[in-house]
């Protein structure tokens, strides 16, 4: 007999020794010693091929007496039709008996299983062999018919995959044929080998496989899933060595269906890293869907055409004549000012394009934007975290409204808010009689020096004192500045009306803003640019020069508006993160 000592491996709690102890041995009869004169494990072996439960310990050998006899009874026949079938060099080494390695309990709260002194018989494992599949070999019975392989047995062999360890060892009943299948020729004979039972396949079901499953022949685990997948009517047929035979079945007592999943793992990149599809692996119009779209655009074309042509034809009525003569579009303001425009409303008029150009595009951004890249948290208030677009497009508001505010205190020191507030009733009818000019192209007298046509009085009130402050409030609302705490306040006031008026006032402006811009080209363009730009009543092009570099400084602030630039300057002000 040969003590074989075991490697000691990590502990088994936090701040133990190494297990098992330093005396732990296991006792093989009849196993020859090596070259050494000591039976240690290989270092080249894998750690597994060591039992763990081989340890001489008084637990084991208080082992249960009809469990161990009925072991040793299996193991005895395997290892003499397996291992020593042709193995000579162990053939007639005697039995051998090992603990096999206790694993994780059955049902919650249990014993581990198997039992405390449940052992394999047999004869002493092969050098080169892991005692894993000689302890799984000498367990599993063995079928009466069944011829040896090549390499000795049906003991696998230790190149061979782990999978193609018959999961053997647990007595179960053969599996009857289903209901209305005709039964195969091999399952008359009573040498299926019984498949170990695992973990239930749904949650509160039995475990799988089914009670009776069998695999005729050699069947491997992984062919036995497979033939699982494939459907109970299309068993896997396998012959004893491999090959496929109709003798051999595998025959599932129930249906079996795979395991119901869902996928739960992103693919792990962040969406900014994911490539943009080419535009031209995107879906491209039809030719109906195209000429569809060029006669949509025809007809819109012609509907305006129309529309022109028909005020055109109202105007030259008599009636609408005397209206034009009466109301030519404008009207004497009841307050004098004093004509022009100062340098500071050309500094104004320009802050509030730069700064409205940014916020639309910034409000815009955050509609589309799915997944920050960047967010931004306040230093006194770390719950204040927010995605560093709306950081920008708050911060651009804040100083909107502080151009705005010292518009409006200008504006009224030097008494030019007559020019854009109405001061009479007559300006709905000049309003009116201005917009039929305007859709006839026949264009008012323009005389934006001295005095704003009416329907332009109207544009510039409603932009300023109505659209201004409802986006304003709207989108303080929505913003963190709002007080949480103010419960009454915010059920009088939800935060879903304002954003269902938000938009739209962003709509308004924009709208405004291309109305705007194409009157002042449409309508005197070198004279309106120098009145915006250049303070000056004079026809020269130093004002459109000057909107051309302003134009220039709001492409630069609409390509800057990215993380890369926002990022430092939001720092200033409070943390930046990427999460």
């Amino acid at each position: 007999m040969v003590t074989r000592m075991l490697r000691r491996g990590l502990p088994r709690v936090p701040g133990g020794e190494p297990w098992p102890p330093a005396d732990a041995a296991v006792e093989l009869p009849g196993a020859p010693a090596t070259a050494s004169g000591v039976d240690t494990p290989d270092v080249g072996r894998n750690a597994e091929s060591i039992p763990r439960s081989g340890v001489s310990t008084p637990e084991a050998e208080r082992a249960d007496a009809g469990v161990g006899a009925a072991a040793e009874a299996v193991a005895g026949a395997a290892g003499t039709a397996a291992v020593g079938a042709d193995r000579p060099d162990v053939a007639g080494a005697g039995a051998w008996s090992a603990g096999l390695r206790r694993g994780l309990p059955r049902e919650p709260g249990g014993e581990p299983w198997p039992p405390a002194g449940t052992r394999a018989g047999g004869a002493a494992p092969p050098v080169g062999q892991t005692d894993a599949q000689t302890s799984t070999a000498a367990a599993a019975p063995v079928s009466p018919g069944a011829a040896p392989v090549a390499s000795g047995g049906d003991t696998p062999d230790v190149g061979r995959n782990p999978e193609s360890i018959p999961r053997t060892g647990v007595s179960a009943p053969s599996a009857a044929p289903r209901s209305g299948a005709p039964a195969p020729e091999a399952a008359a004979d009573d040498d299926g080998i019984p498949i170990r039972r695992g973990l239930p396949r749904t949650a509160g079901g039995d475990p799988w496989p089914p009670a009776g499953t069998v695999a005729r022949g050699r069947a491997t685990v992984a062919e036995i899933d497979e033939a699982a997948y494939e459907g109970p009517d299309s068993p896997v047929l396998l012959a004893e060595g491999g090959a496929a035979s109709a003798s051999a079945v595998v025959a599932p007592a129930t249906d079996l269906a795979p395991i119901p999943t869902r996928r739960t793992v992103w693919h792990g990149q962040a969406p900014r890293h994911i490539p943009a599809v080419p535009a031209s692996a995107r879906p491209r119009p039809t030719w109906p869907q195209a000429i569809a779209g060029l006669f949509a655009a025809a007809g819109l074309g012609v509907l305006a055409a129309a529309v022109v042509a028909f005020v055109r034809t109202l105007l030259s009525l008599p009636f609408m004549q005397d209206f034009l003569a009466a109301f030519p579009g404008e009207y004497e303001p009841a307050i004098h000012v004093a004509p022009g425009f100062a340098p500071w409303v050309g500094w104004q008029h320009f802050f509030n394009m730069f700064l409205m150009v940014l916020i639309i595009r910034s409000g815009l951004t955050i509609r589309r934007e799915k997944r920050p890249t960047a967010f931004w948290t306040p230093r006194n208030n770390p719950k204040g975290k927010v995605s560093l677009t709306i950081w920008f497009h708050q911060a651009l508001d804040i100083l909107w409204l502080t151009n705005g505010v010292i518009f409006l205190v200008l504006l009224f020191a030097t008494g030019h808010w007559v020019r854009i507030v109405p001061t009479s009733w007559e300006v709905l009818p000049n309003a009116l009689s201005a917009a039929l000019q305007y859709v006839s192209f026949d264009w008012p007298a323009e005389n934006g020096w001295n005095n704003y046509n009416s329907l332009q009085q109207l544009a510039y009130f409603v932009t300023v004192f109505l659209a201004a402050p409802l986006a304003a409030v709207t989108g303080f609302r929505m913003s963190g500045l709002w007080p949480k705490r103010a419960e009454r306040l915010s059920k009088a006031y939800p935060i879903e009306w304002a954003r269902k008026v938000h938009f739209p006032v962003m709509l308004y402006f924009v709208l405004f803003i291309i109305a705007h811009v194409a009157l002042v080209f449409l309508t005197g363009m070198l004279a309106n640019l120098n009145h915006m730009f250049a303070s000056s009543d004079a026809v020269s092009g130093t004002g459109f020069w000057v909107f051309v570099v302003a134009i220039a400084v709001i492409a630069a602030g609409w390509a800057a508006a990215r993380p890369l630039v926002i990022a430092p300057i939001a720092k200033l002000f409070g943390n930046v993160s990427g999460r």
